[in-house]
């Protein structure tokens, strides 16, 4: 194909040939590399030069950890929101559209704004001779797409598996939700992966409960010239059962947020009025009596008051729709930690209400996940709460993390071998039927989770849907 030579720089669009919207899409999934977290960087880095380097014109903030890292970005965008700071958040990896990945003030990109800004990365990295995979063009996308709506900052969403594309980034703070992988003999060279992004000066702060992981963090972080922050020790007050479930998450990102409202914006001279996350002056002197009636008037909105009216809006995040019949939850959970969340919430929810009736439909296609511990976790959780497993088939979809779905027959007769009531379907259609079957109408629950495709296939197959 030949391509003409990019315009200035006021264009707002490369030259070259303009795709469609499936055309975008179609590129990007053919276009996912077979071999994850290469450490080359040459690629992205001239990509990013081509278009006048979007990258170094933002402040960055990168979220990663084994867990909670949509959600702390998602809490985040809305606490920086609240202060008044634009705010660009990047996404991975995405359920249904490549859309969901890229957020501006919390509004996801338009399939015109996505098209025109991938058609400008896909043009100009032909035109320089270069052959990125998607990993790096969705990251080069974001940052354009950031820069040409003057946002304030950025939140970034390290995906381990691709993350390399995310090595051109000079993060102002770096955030570790917990470090909990599945093999513990490698807990601390995941550790190091997760910090690999520490830039002297950049502010390192984490979630996770551990002093031997702290401890690491802490010294691998000055050895990088990183500032080190307070770990996180409390629980956001979010409404019951997510303050269990996600407020640490929230908790990270109000410290992200404090840190860089008082420690970086306002360094660069912008100003916040009634700030969440800032003390206004002390006044001298008692206040007059108008200013008493306007504080009485117009009472200051409290941290408090925002996260016990904040809830996750994030899709298949221990989501529950409640309005289906029977009640319907959905949940990304792929690995040990995130399973033993899900189960919490669970019995968070059985105990607010009691379940008439639960069914939790298993995709798994993680092949590095400990099987003999998931069912171990799950052996013990209906020990004490009555229910049954549908194991289906599971494959993941382009731009998710998984492979092949896992050995189904296998796992539904380990799970019967240690006296759980298991069965197998051969496809997640047939699996939800049965589940619906099992449970009381108005008062029974079926979990749809062990993956991200799994809940790609329940809205695309099940419900229909096309995006979100």
């Amino acid at each position: 194909m030949k391509t003409t030579k990019l315009q200035t720089k006021n264009s707002n669009l490369a030259l070259g040939k303009q795709r469609s919207y499936n055309e975008v899409v179609e590129f990007l999934d053919t276009h996912w590399p077979e071999k994850a977290n290469s450490k080359d960087t040459k690629k992205i880095k001239q990509l990013d030069m081509a278009l006048e380097s979007p990258s170094k014109k933002l402040d960055t903030i990168l979220v990663t950890g084994t867990n909670g890292k949509s959600l702390t970005m998602h809490f985040a965008t809305k606490l920086l929101k609240e202060e008044g700071i634009s705010v660009g958040t990047l996404y991975s990896p995405h359920i249904l559209t490549y859309n969901e990945r890229f957020s501006l003030n919390g509004e996801t990109i338009a399939n015109k704004a996505f098209t025109e800004i991938a058609n400008e990365v896909i043009n100009a990295a032909q035109i320089e001779g270069l052959t990125p995979n998607s990993p790096e063009l969705l990251t080069v996308m974001g940052f354009l797409y950031f820069t040409k709506n003057n946002v304030d900052v950025a939140l970034l969403e390290v995906c381990e598996k691709y993350s390399q594309a995310l090595n051109i980034c000079n993060p102002k703070i770096a955030a570790i939700t917990r470090v909990m992988p599945d093999d513990e003999n490698i807990i601390k060279q995941d550790i190091e992966k997760k910090l690999a992004f520490v830039q002297p000066g950049t502010w390192v702060i984490s979630a996770d409960q551990s002093k031997i992981n702290l401890q690491s963090m802490l010294e691998l972080s000055n050895k990088k010239g990183g500032k080190w922050a307070m770990p996180i020790r409390k629980l956001a007050p979010l409404a019951y059962p997510f303050e269990q479930l996600h407020g640490r998450c929230a908790a990270l990102a109000e410290r992200v947020s404090h840190i860089y409202i008082n420690q970086i914006a306002n360094k660069d001279g912008i100003i916040v009025g009634e700030s969440l996350l800032t003390k206004p002056k002390a006044q001298r002197g008692r206040p007059t009596l108008e200013a008493k009636r306007q504080a009485e008037l117009n009472p200051q909105k409290t941290l408090d008051q925002f996260w016990k009216e904040d809830h996750c809006t994030l899709p298949a995040r221990f989501q529950v729709l409640d309005k289906e019949k029977p009640t319907i939850m959905l949940d990304t959970a792929s690995n040990l930690d995130a399973f033993k969340n899900l189960l919490l919430g669970i019995r968070l929810l059985h105990y607010q209400r009691p379940l008439k009736g639960l069914t939790i439909i298993l995709g798994l296609n993680n092949p590095s996940i400990a099987i003999d511990e998931l069912l171990k976790q799950l052996r013990y959780f209906f020990k004490k709460t009555s229910g049954q497993i549908i194991v289906c088939p599971s494959n993941a979809q382009p731009g998710q993390p998984g492979e092949k779905s896992c050995d189904i027959e296998k796992i539904t007769n380990d799970l019967k071998s240690m006296k759980i009531k298991a069965s197998s379907a051969k496809n997640l259609n047939v699996a939800f039927e049965a589940a619906t079957k099992t449970v009381d109408e108005r008062y029974g629950l079926v979990v749809v989770t062990g993956s991200t495709s799994i809940i790609t296939q329940y809205w695309r197959d099940y419900k229909g849907m096309k995006k979100l």
